[in-house]
């Protein structure tokens, strides 16, 4: 029987050194929000995939239309050789993204590479070359969005200088104290002294950051922002692969501040676990570049938009982004619990909107600890309980269980929570 500790071994033999596992349990089967390893030990799953599984593991929608897509074809590159679920899910993005006029979709692989689309289109809309994006930001791995994502470690160690030109600003939110006109008097010096706004071609902003520790922007500061973009003729780009498909509340996390993006850059829960991404956005900016300009040979898969139009019928079918605003207010009553008791010292701020929820651990002091973080995910794992970290200091438990988890699990789950803190402070 293989093991954990065996697939453990032949990891550390066979796998990339900079590709980390959080957690050193293997996966051999999962349904809605447990898991179980190879060991037979099964495990309520907080983690999600990072925020892919807003349907759950193998929602049975999804699984039904992948199984009939399997039995018609598996693949047409469409730049070559069109097909109709491409068409469908692009029809559906279409509709539902809160972008202003007619909308134009492009199907990608990840979030990464729909993001280095958003960048390319933007240039050619614009005929520009910088990019503002915030402190705190997550955007992706490859080297654009590299450039865009702000940390240093691990991500851009030993790399160098990375495509530019990029300024970063401070991020506005309730959750981390900046003030919208602190953040947007921050852009006016980047215009005063780094670039001419004429030369900026984006403004790339997630609505709530997931790496960050979900944090929410504050919703003038994003309305603040849409002048801008709009005073300057810059291309206004929403990050919402994390925030994204319910799990704020709404479809997507800007919806909560009334303001149009140019462009919204998704992934992750679009096809419910199938390698599927996305940006959707105003005709007149997704039509910049000329027919060749944009594609993919596994981009727009048929087996993965079969999926994302069986995710598309669940949201609507389970009201998953309202189950998603009712999951937050259980998440704050547990973690007010939390905090209320033995184990509050070690809880610090609540983060999030909807379903997207994170909170702090801290030390007796009330600063950041990473270490007393990383003993809990430990903890809770040898006690069932799959765990992850966020934030600029590594101290923000983010909570990312699926929007279809049963209630009774999601307690079980704090239940957890509670114990396994109780042994990290004793």
């Amino acid at each position: 029987m293989t093991t954990n500790a065996a697939l453990h071994a032949q990891y550390g033999e066979a796998v990339a050194r900079g590709i980390k596992v959080l957690h050193p349990v293997y996966l051999a089967r999962a349904e809605n929000a447990e898991v179980w390893d190879t060991d037979g030990r099964r495990y309520i799953d907080f983690v999600g995939g990072i925020g892919v599984l807003n349907t759950g593991h193998r929602h049975p929608k999804v699984m039904r239309a992948v199984a009939e897509q399997l039995e018609r074809y598996t693949h047409s590159c469409f730049n070559a050789l069109p097909h109709a679920p491409y068409l469908k899910v692009a029809e559906q993005l279409n509709r539902r993204c809160p972008v202003a006029g007619e909308a134009r979709t492009m199907l990608t692989n990840s979030g990464a590479e729909a993001m280095e689309n958003a960048l390319k289109l933007a240039r050619a809309h614009t005929g520009r070359t910088g990019v503002i994006a915030f402190d705190g930001g997550f955007h992706g791995r490859t080297l654009a969005t590299l450039a865009l994502t702000a940390k240093v470690a691990p991500y851009k160690k030993g790399l160098g200088p990375l495509p530019g030109p990029v300024f970063h600003a401070p991020y506005a939110s309730r959750d981390n104290g900046v003030a919208a006109d602190v953040s947007l008097a921050a852009i006016e010096r980047l215009f005063r002294v780094e670039v001419d706004p004429a030369d900026v071609a984006a403004l790339v902003i997630e609505p709530v950051q997931g790496e960050g520790g979900f944090l929410v922007a504050d919703a003038d500061f994003l309305k603040a922002l849409r002048a801008l973009c709009d005073a300057h003729g810059i291309v206004l780009v929403a990050d919402e692969i994390q925030s994204g498909f319910g799990r704020a509340g709404r479809l997507f996390a800007i919806e909560h501040s009334g303001v149009a993006p140019d462009i919204v850059v998704m992934g992750k829960s679009l096809a419910g676990g199938f390698p599927l991404a996305a940006l959707t956005g105003r005709a007149e900016v997704m039509d910049a570049l000329a027919p060749g300009g944009l594609g993919g040979t596994y981009a727009g898969n048929p087996v993965a938009c079969a999926a994302a139009l069986a995710v598309f019928d669940a949201m609507d079918a389970e009201q998953l982004p309202a189950r998603a605003a009712e999951l937050g207010v259980l998440i704050e009553r547990h973690v007010e619990r939390l905090k209320a008791g033995p184990c509050g010292r070690a809880i610090g701020r609540l983060n999030g909107v909807g379903g997207m929820r994170a909170f702090e651990i801290v030390d007796d002091d009330g600063r950041p600890s990473s270490a007393r973080l990383q003993a809990l995910l430990a903890a809770a794992r040898e006690r069932g309980l799959l765990l992850m970290a966020a934030g600029e200091h590594g101290n923000i438990v983010r909570l990312l269980p699926p929007l279809t988890i049963p209630f009774e699990q999601l307690a079980e789950g704090f239940a957890v929570v509670e114990a396994a803190l109780t042994e990290v402070l004793a």
